[in-house]
Parts: C-alpha cells; structure tokens; sequence
C-alpha cells in the first residue's frame, strides 16, 4: 500500500484498485490548453471548437489559417455584432480587408442605415478570392451587421507588385496616344 493514499487501511483490494488506476489516468498528459486555443488545437478538432465557440458559418475547405483565425476572433465579434467594428472584424477573420463608409460619410449623403463596402480578399497566402468564399463573406456580414441597415458591395483586388502593373498600364496608354498622333 502506498504512503500517498488517502484510503483508511482497513479498504478492500476493489477500492485500492481504483485508486490506482485513478493515479494511471492522472498522470496521463490533458490537453486541455491546447484543445481550447485556437492557435495550438490540432487541426483535426477545429470544428468542433468552431461549434462550441458559436461560429455560424463553417466550411472544412477553407485554408487552416482562416479557420483559426474564424475561431479565434468569434467572442469578439459576438459581442460586438451589430456596429461597423464587426463587420470590419468579420471581413478580416476571412483574411481580407475591407473599406466601410457609412452612409452620413458618404458625399452627397446616402440613404439613412445604409453602407458602402469595398473589399479585398488577396491579403493572406492561401485565401483564395473564389466566388463561393466571397459569398460565404458576404453571407456572414449579413448575420453580422445591424439588422435594419443594407450595403453596397465592391471587391476590391490586391496585386503583389503594383509597379510593374502601373508600369503596364502606362506602356498601353503610350502606344495609344502614339497610335492616335500619328493617324
């Protein structure tokens, strides 16, 4: 018998048994932490910690950087779900960044509840700007927005090397106002 037991020496082999094996299982390394963290859970039990951490939306094809970060920004946006700082925290959660201009902000003025969004989804490696994902943004910043209010949607493109693009852009126009000077 063990000097670290808490039975009284008169227990049966029964209960001496379950106290050891008791002491098996709690030796056993938990994880708990890191089953709880959306940054260390392994990739196998993101949707499960997605469901418990009321995401509404889920979908096993998005890249893992995404759906980590979908977990981790979900209380905040729960919280704050109805103003602009949500939408805003929603659209970045997908890997985007987006433009809001309300409609007071808007010149002339808009229609009152109403907003403007322009949206750029190339900001992270992996996030692909297909048309399904674009509408699982667009689906979300639906649950997420003031109820009364309705938006604009703009998509926006980001390009790695904008240089040689404008440097493009600036040959073509060239060669047209050549091509027109000389006729």
């Amino acid at each position: 018998m063990s000097s670290t037991t808490l039975l009284p020496p008169n227990s049966s082999a029964l209960e001496r048994a379950l106290e050891a094996a008791d002491a098996t299982v709690l030796g056993l390394p938990m994880r708990h932490g890191q089953i709880k963290d959306p940054w260390s859970c392994p990739a196998e039990y993101l949707p499960w910690l997605a469901w418990e951490f009321s995401l509404d939306t889920w979908d096993s094809a998005w890249p893992e950087n995404i759906k980590r970060q979908r977990i981790a920004s979900a209380i905040n946006i729960q919280r704050h779900k109805g103003t602009a700082g949500s939408v805003r925290e929603v659209i970045e959660s997908f890997g985007g960044s987006v433009s809001i201009r309300e409609w007071w902000q808007q010149e002339p003025l808009g229609k009152p509840h109403t907003f403007a969004l322009v949206l750029t989804l190339s900001g992270r490696p992996g996030v692909d700007p297909s048309a399904k994902y674009v509408e699982d943004v667009i689906a979300e910043v639906n649950r997420t927005k003031p109820v009364r209010s309705h938006f604009t949607f703009t998509q926006g493109a980001e390009f790695a090397e904008q240089l040689g693009l404008v440097a493009a852009v600036k040959a073509v126009a060239y060669r047209r106002l050549q091509m027109t000077t000389e006729d």
